[in-house]
């Protein structure tokens, strides 16, 4: 047996991932037990969150009087709604070991959606063991018990839907997942791009109309009570994070990270970013540039292009990233978000898999680094821009694998 040819066809066909997976789920799930039997619970936010649902099982309906011990209530309204859930699951909170249970199982149901991705993306099988040795990850959800998880959750299974063209679900899905925590937002720039490519303009803007209206629809009781209180709260886009917790910007230091400037020149770092992957990689498939799609849309007049998995994803996981490089403050459990996104960024930049194996342990071990210190957090915000620019510098390879058929029609609007 020709054993060098025999180990390279392991790591690179993508065929193998459909026995090589199970394998690397049930040792997850024997690790997450091993998590939960062996290491403390991590107390941070839970009592805060169970304090908050007990307000509002209470009959509170004002965001501006919801509050625990470590502050007030600052999330959308599904994160109350399945909080609640959790409320009565645990015994009102008591219950932490049936909590880190329950955690666990969301962990590993959002891991089989995640390897459903990457099978359908064609992902080579050498980056399936980095989606399961991450410390950090099992922390947030074993151990911390954040909602974070459940928005990730809804985040992966969105992608899922939307590489499988189940659009109207896969709005559905990513827009309650918003209604947990608005991180993911930051995708919004990818799916909009996405669905005008695949489906037209007017379609597109009935998705993002029915995901507003999935907003309205959660928040109505609160928005009944104080609908100003509510929106400040849940979506407070203003909101000034402590320097001493977070993870990436602490190299430049307390008085720069605090100043308006610094906020104002990582919006505009934001957009310029967006910009820049909308005119050089996200309309390849269209085969047309960004004036002439404008042109088409004004006009009501667009050719569809038949999106590949691979390129739904590479762009949504993209439109994340550059939003947590531009993100003025991140906090530990936003590397729910990043974990198992970069390795497949990382391949689709085109790195050679021992590199890709060493930017990925280098990220673990910064955002395991805690205080986060100036070494740390530089490599937190080396490793996005790797990922960022790597793939905006290899955009023909990481974006040009889709179908380059066209629908063959116009679609007129």
């Amino acid at each position: 047996m020709d054993w060098k040819h025999f180990i390279s066809d392991l790591c690179l066909n993508p065929r193998h991932t459909k026995w090589i997976a199970p394998l690397l789920v049930l040792g997850d799930a024997f690790l997450c037990a091993l998590i939960i039997w062996k290491i403390p619970y991590t107390e941070i936010d839970w009592t805060t969150y169970m304090q908050q649902i007990s307000l509002y099982i209470a009959g509170e309906r004002d965001y501006t009087l919801i509050k625990g011990s470590t502050g007030p209530l600052v999330y959308p309204a599904a994160h109350v709604y399945s909080y609640t859930i959790l409320y009565y699951l645990t015994d009102e909170g008591r219950n932490i070991l049936l909590g880190q249970i329950l955690f666990a199982v969301l962990y590993l149901a959002t891991l089989v959606v995640v390897v459903a991705c990457y099978r359908q993306s064609g992902a080579p099988p050498y980056l399936l063991p980095l989606l399961v040795l991450s410390k950090r990850l099992h922390s947030v959800f074993v151990l911390r018990l954040f909602n974070d998880g459940l928005a990730t959750c809804a985040m992966w299974i969105a992608i899922l839907l939307f590489q499988n063209k189940k659009w109207t679900a896969g709005v559905t899905v990513w827009s309650v997942g918003v209604g947990i925590k608005m991180t993911l937002l930051l995708l919004a720039p990818a799916l909009a791009v996405v669905t005008v490519l695949s489906l037209s303009l007017m379609r597109s803007i009935r998705l993002g109309v029915l995901a507003l209206l999935i907003q309205v629809l959660l928040a109505i009781p609160f928005l009944q009570g104080n609908p100003t209180g509510y929106v400040a709260r849940a979506f407070e886009l203003t909101r000034q994070f402590m320097f001493k917790w977070t993870v990436n910007w602490r190299f430049v230091g307390e008085e720069l990270f605090l100043s308006k400037q610094f906020s104002v020149i990582l919006l505009a770092l934001h957009l310029c970013l967006l910009g820049l992957f909308v005119a050089t990689s996200w309309l390849q498939p269209s085969g047309s540039n960004l004036l002439a799609l404008l042109r088409n849309l004004l006009q009501g007049r667009q050719p569809t292009a038949v999106l590949s998995k691979s390129f739904i994803m590479t762009a949504m996981l993209t439109s994340l990233a550059i939003g947590l490089l531009c993100a003025r403050s991140l906090h530990y459990q936003f590397f729910a978000y990043l974990s198992w996104a970069t390795p497949f960024l990382l391949c689709r930049a085109g790195f050679h898999p021992i590199l890709i194996y060493a930017i990925w342990a280098l990220q673990e071990w910064a955002w395991n680094v805690y205080p986060s210190t100036n070494s740390s957090s530089s490599v937190v915000v080396l490793s996005l821009a790797i990922q960022v620019f790597g793939v905006l510098f290899n955009s023909r390879n990481a974006l040009g694998d889709t179908s380059p058929k066209r629908s063959g029609k116009e679609h007129v609007q």
